[in-house]
């Protein structure tokens, strides 16, 4: 019995797999068990922010490992602390970190922080704002907060407290907002929504509804963030600050973590007992964060993700003068390719024929996460394989 019928007889069948085993990984490359090579232009869904095994994580990994595993929050380890500093220090001082194990994770300490928040100040407002296609994560609350009623289908009702608008209409935000708002939470690029990102304008009109209703801004960082769109923070490039925002995917390298991240006033409404992880924010872990952190924030490093960016979408527009290919969405190294054709996944199953590993979501967005530091060399060869696939389908 081969390792694919093993695990349909003991996974749950949870995931729509591509039927390939991935063995090894090295850089942009993975490889199966049969030796075949392909180049990976998901990243693990934006999470090998580095590529595959990079040798920064490998070394801070391998020399914690060796020193202390796991201790507990009930005690202080220098990773985490430095990983603090930096992650602060990113964010232009005045904040708090609290770490965790994932996206999810994340989101839902930031809708716990938020509502506490307002309990801490003497106020009852509970509910938060999300958007249409927005997506959050898959426990209960990120869940919730998540507008899209095909994850919701067979595991309703609900949480109670989420409202839900529409991306870039100001004026469907201002009908939700009543005495009870708490929070308004999004992501300025959408990436399970379909690559689908925020006007500036937007953004502006959101920040003076808060300021004005004393409402908290919630962005989700988790796929845009860590260096993802060219910033380290992707709300940099409207020039703002949220109160609340949360990390996690590319953030330790392939690693599991998340974190929140708020301002010191916001952060102060958590207090020993309200919010805690057995596992967030280890040794081990932040070792790894450290590593990939202290290499993405380079400025130079963060130059060279939008000016790759800018080269993949030249390159992808030299085919959509021949190929069913669309609207070329999103920054830096977070795209998203409009598929015009019929059974968009075929580009998928096509492509892995042609050693890539691509993803569709929202239905026909071919969405391209490249590692940070791919070469340009492996973007020109994503294109050849690219055209050879879109010949085919």
């Amino acid at each position: 019995m081969g390792f694919i019928e093993k695990a349909k007889e003991t996974i749950m069948n949870t995931y729509k797999r591509n039927n390939v085993v991935l063995v090894e990984g090295k850089g942009s490359y993975v490889f199966d068990e049969q030796g075949n090579k392909y180049l990976d232009f998901t990243s693990g869904i934006a999470v090998c922010s580095l590529g595959h095994c990079p040798d920064e994580v490998i070394s801070a990994v391998e020399r914690q490992m060796k020193k202390l595993i796991h201790t507990s929050n009930l005690y202080y380890t220098i990773p985490q602390i430095e990983l603090a500093e930096k992650l602060v220090k990113l964010s232009g001082g005045g904040v708090k970190v609290f770490f965790c194990n994932s996206g999810a994770e994340a989101n839902e300490g930031a809708i716990k922080l938020a509502r506490k928040y307002h309990r801490h100040k003497g106020s009852n407002k509970y509910e938060i704002i999300t958007f249409f296609n927005s997506f959050h994560g898959r426990t209960y609350g990120a869940l919730s907060a998540t507008a899209q009623e095909k994850f919701h289908k067979g595991f309703e009702p609900m949480l109670s407290g989420f409202q839900y608008a529409e991306l870039n209409n100001i004026e469907s935000v201002k009908r939700l907002i009543n005495e009870n708002t708490a929070g308004i939470m999004l992501e300025l690029i959408q990436g399970e929504g379909g690559i689908n990102e925020c006007a500036k304008s937007f953004i502006n009109g959101i920040m003076e509804i808060c300021s004005k209703e004393e409402i908290l801004l919630i962005i989700d960082e988790v796929q845009t963030g860590v260096g993802r769109t060219g910033r380290f923070f992707s709300f940099e490039h409207y020039g703002i600050r949220p109160h609340i925002w949360s990390i996690a995917k590319g953030i330790a390298g392939g690693l599991p973590m998340g974190a929140i991240i708020a301002v010191d006033n916001v952060a102060s409404a958590l207090e020993p007992g309200t919010h805690a992880t057995t596992f967030g924010g280890g040794p081990v872990i932040c070792s790894a964060a450290l590593a990939v952190v202290n290499t993405i924030s380079d400025e130079k490093f963060l130059a060279s993700v939008i000016e790759k960016g800018y080269y993949l979408e030249n390159k992808i527009k030299e085919l959509q003068k021949k190929y069913p290919l669309g609207n070329i969405k999103g920054k830096g190294l977070l795209r998203g390719v409009e598929l015009t054709l019929k059974e968009p996944s075929r580009v998928v199953d096509a492509g892995l024929k042609n050693g890539l590993l691509l993803n569709v979501t929202a239905g026909n967005i071919l969405r391209l996460l490249p590692p940070l530091n791919v070469k340009y060399e492996e973007i020109d060869e994503f294109i050849d394989r690219l055209t050879k696939t879109m010949a085919e389908v």
